[in-house]
Order: structure tokens, then sequence, then C-alpha cells
């Protein structure tokens, strides 16, 4: 999700060597159901043992990692931020995959990813999937993945 957003500015920066984005719950603008779901999300991580979810993949910064995207989504300066201006300097295709139930954003991100992006693209949305398509549906993504890449 964010790694998506990352993964479009690196696109931009890099236009004339990128063949292909791929970007899965990626979120492309500050919206109320992204921001909703971070804040049930930090209220989930504040439950004893639950930051130990976290520590799996960012060890001793676990703690860290939360506040930082906590705090940097939920501050008022944040409010307007968007891709608008990265995506129009990615050239490269797009493939945009989105659960249809993603706690962090609705179907309006891949749509937006693809209608902004200065390249060709397409937004897939997967039905009775949240937040981490790779893992929930894992053959279908796996699918949408070699079918964009030939």
């Amino acid at each position: 999700s964010v790694g998506g957003g990352m993964a479009v500015a690196c696109a931009a920066a890099f236009a004339s060597q990128c063949m292909g984005l791929i970007t899965e719950s990626a979120q492309a603008f500050v919206e109320a159901r992204t921001l909703e779901g971070i804040r049930s999300a930090d209220q989930q991580f504040a439950e004893p043992g639950q930051l130990q979810r976290l520590e799996r993949y960012h060890g001793s910064k676990a703690q860290w990692v939360l506040r930082a995207w906590v705090d940097n989504w939920l501050a008022e300066d944040f409010a307007d931020w968007n891709l608008d201006t990265v995506l129009a300097q990615v050239r490269c295709p797009l493939l945009s995959l989105h659960g249809d139930n993603d706690e962090f954003g609705s179907s309006a991100h891949p749509e937006r990813l693809v209608a902004l992006a200065g390249g060709p693209g397409v937004a897939r949305l997967l039905q009775g999937c949240g937040h981490v398509p790779h893992r929930e549906q894992a053959e279908v993504v796996l699918a949408e993945v070699v079918q964009f890449l030939r």
C-alpha cells in the first residue's frame, strides 16, 4: 500500500528505464475510509500483544514504524497529500490491484492511479478481498501479474 506510492515515485523518477509498474492496495490520496482504517488499526495495535505482529517485520523499530504511519497520515498538513503530480510523470504500463473490501481505501484509488498515470493502465478490483490481496487471493494476484507481464 504505502510501497505502491513509493513505486509510483520510482517509476516517475526513472520513467525512461521503468518497463512496468504494479501496485497493490496503493493509496493515491487521503480518503476518509483510509483515515478510519488507520485510526482503527492504531486502536488494535494498542491492545496487549498486538505490537508483536509488527515486530515480525520491523523488529525493534515496530513502535516507530507504527507511529510514523499513523501520525503522518492523521496529521492536518497531510490532508491534501496525493500522487497526482507524480502519476503524470509515469510513462510505463501500470497494473493497479485493489480489494473491494480494502479497509484502507476504496476503488477510487486504483481508478485514480490508472486515470492519472502518463502511460497505459489497468485497474483490477478483486472481489471479496481486503487490504492484502497477495495473501488473501494469491492465485488471482499471480494470474493478474503474469497476464500483465505478458
